[in-house]
């Protein structure tokens, strides 16, 4: 799903416009991005946490000369799925094929 997706799909679920979807979904984003800007942790129940961890300085390798590189420390976004978005996914991999299984099979004519 692209963002393009999620506006749509906010804007026929709420039944407002694509504009105001979008604003919706800016504002979203935007808030989120903030936050872990300075530091602090985003917990959506149900769905996850968004919080930052901090990468310490490094020594890299440029792949194409080959020479070493001083990475700086810096501070990269984490996500982590709730328990519960983890079982929602996980069934709903098990729940199609499952309901195949337990559907009525197909009638056929026997002559």
């Amino acid at each position: 799903m692209t963002k393009a997706d999620l506006i749509e799909e906010v804007s026929r679920l709420a039944e407002l416009t694509r504009k105001d979807s979008e604003v919706i979904v800016d504002t979203i984003f935007d808030s989120v991005v903030r936050s872990l800007r300075v530091g602090d942790k985003i917990e959506i129940r149900g769905f996850g946490s968004f919080r930052t961890r901090q990468r310490k300085p490094r020594v890299g390798r440029n792949p194409k000369t080959g020479d070493r590189v001083e990475v700086p420390a810096k501070k990269i976004p984490f996500f982590k799925p709730s328990k519960e978005l983890k079982d929602l996914v996980n069934s709903g991999a098990t729940a199609e094929p499952a309901a195949a299984a337990s559907a009525p099979p197909a009638p056929t004519s026997a002559q």
